[in-house]
């Protein structure tokens, strides 16, 4: 009975560590000990997902299968992503890798007429997701300080991307991912085909590339809620798969809780079996895309959304 009291209290010590950092002041602080020591695993899979979830608006699903990067290169745009994401978490935001870090993000993004509500959108799937998915399936739940935390460090790359109409709180970003994906959701073919690749790199990585391929996309299926679904087309699981699957998770919440010892050494995105095109390095400032020329016109450039575009636009000049 002490043995197990002992190893429940060292368990949890790094929750409240974690309650001990200020929410407003240090907010990375808060991201990255949850996302390289205490969650590693679920909330990359809640980011993945959270980025799936993204491709069901056809604005932006649309958008990225023209590009063709998501569809011809999906390892490596899940590579850069990850990365690109992660570096400012590893580094911080003011570190000169977080700069250019966040200057690569807002120069891909400066090449297309992207609306500000499509890019807050995405923003919100970052906030709440992994919250969401925390929740369900890990070995304990998040903490309101540790939510706040990891809104306020989303809010803080959203700055830096110069998205406007922030939310404030956790609960006007869930509130606005709510309303819009009712309002935005929707089938398009050329999404499915983006949704269809990314589930097809998913079963190329560890557990899943044990099973077959059928078997990891009825599991991921049953992972996704009836919206999800629809907007893909894809068929809706059956209340057995469902209760397998999102109790196989659980359960490993629950031995996690039980018999594994605590992370020490924290693991970042870069360390990620998933992570694998990059095996001699790479750089920050070469990840991306990047686009021979003058970068596709915006309707409206301004100094905000062009941050890094490699040549004036008339309306910045």
């Amino acid at each position: 009975m002490l043995a197990a009291r002992f190893r429940n209290s060292k368990r949890y010590r790094r929750r409240d560590e974690i309650d001990r950092i200020d929410a407003v002041a240090d907010p990375v602080s808060i991201a990255r000990a949850l996302g390289t020591q205490e969650f590693p695993w679920g909330i990359t899979q809640a980011l993945s997902f959270a980025l799936f979830r993204t491709y069901a608006v056809p604005s932006i699903g649309d958008l990225l299968y023209r590009t063709g990067q998501f569809t011809d290169e999906t390892q490596k745009r899940y590579d850069d992503t990850v990365l690109l994401l992660d570096a400012p978490i590893e580094h911080g935001f003011d570190s000169t890798t977080g700069r250019s870090a966040i200057r690569r993000i807002n120069q891909m993004h400066a090449r297309y007429d992207i609306s500000n509500d499509d890019m807050l959108y995405v923003l919100a799937t970052f906030v709440v997701c992994p919250v969401q998915w925390v929740n369900a399936y890990e070995w304990r739940k998040l903490t309101d300080h540790e939510i706040t935390g990891l809104t306020n460090h989303y809010r803080k790359l959203g700055k830096h991307m110069a998205i406007k109409n922030l939310p404030a709180t956790y609960a006007e970003f869930e509130k606005f991912l709510v309303d819009y994906e009712r309002e935005h959701f929707a089938y398009s073919a050329d999404s499915r085909k983006v949704a269809d690749a990314t589930l097809d790199l998913l079963c190329t990585f560890l557990p899943y590339r044990l099973l077959p391929r059928p078997v990891v996309r009825r599991m991921s299926f049953a992972l996704m809620d009836d919206p999800l679904l629809e907007a893909f087309g894809y068929p809706k699981p059956t209340a057995v798969e469902r209760v397998l699957v999102r109790g196989g998770l659980k359960a490993r919440g629950l031995a996690i809780r039980t018999f594994a010892r605590p992370r020490v050494k924290p693991i970042y995105g870069r360390e990620m079996s998933q992570v694998r095109g990059y095996s001699r390095g790479y750089q920050v400032e070469d990840l991306g895309t990047f686009a021979p020329g003058c970068p596709v016109p915006h309707a409206d450039p301004t100094p905000d959304l062009a941050v890094g575009c490699p040549v004036p636009h008339a309306a910045n000049t």
